[in-house]
């Protein structure tokens, strides 16, 4: 589903590649069992490709995704330096997501009596951490983010940062992030992320 900032990495990604796709919002909750029909490990996202081979992992996905689009188009640079550069700010991407997802089923999934503060306090504050050197990345090297210039640490970055601000406002300093806010507002007014709005609806 949409609140899933993997899930949404790869619907943005896979337009901007130029990849035709159905979404299907199944809930890995609500829906358990329909979701184990599809991939019995029951991983968002879920890729079941054209022959029914399913496979699983945003960054696999898109990896697969930018075999399809070969000679097309790619989100990645080509220029070593520059590719390192996208796989920091892709890795810090992730991690900033991961650590905003477990402070999500911290404070919202496990019962109050069972939260243990100590591992709270920690997955907050790497979140917090990747964010505030994603912060400094993007300020030194601002990102470009129209349909034709947008990059995979772009995407990355915006989703990652847009997921926290809806689900966690609390824990972030918004003033502390300018160029992670201008870079958000340039890409939730893209057609590709407002094609794949944060939440439960399903991908236009």
């Amino acid at each position: 589903m949409l609140d899933s900032p993997y899930v949404r990495r790869v619907a943005i990604s896979f337009q901007l590649l130029g990849i035709e796709f159905e979404h299907r919002p199944i809930s890995v909750f609500r829906q358990l069992d329909e979701f184990r029909g599809i991939n019995p490990i029951v991983k968002a996202p879920s890729l079941v490709c054209d022959d029914g081979v399913v496979l699983m992992d945003s960054t696999l996905i898109i990896e697969y995704g930018e075999a399809l689009a070969r000679g097309r188009r790619s989100l990645m640079p080509e220029p070593l330096i520059e590719r390192r550069h996208a796989l920091r700010l892709i890795g810090l991407a992730l991690a900033a997501m991961e650590k905003s997802v477990q402070v999500l089923y911290e404070r919202h999934l496990r019962p109050p009596e069972r939260v243990h503060q100590p591992w709270l306090s920690r997955v907050t504050d790497q979140m917090q951490r990747a964010f505030q050197l994603l912060e400094a990345e993007v300020q030194a090297r601002p990102l470009p983010m129209t349909h034709a210039t947008a990059s995979q640490a772009g995407v990355s970055v915006a989703v990652a940062w847009h997921f926290a601000e809806q689900m966690q406002p609390d824990l972030l300093e918004f003033a502390k992030f300018p160029a992670l806010r201008e870079l958000s507002a340039r890409a939730e007014a893209l057609p590709e992320f407002k094609a794949a709005p944060h939440g439960e609806g399903t991908c236009r």
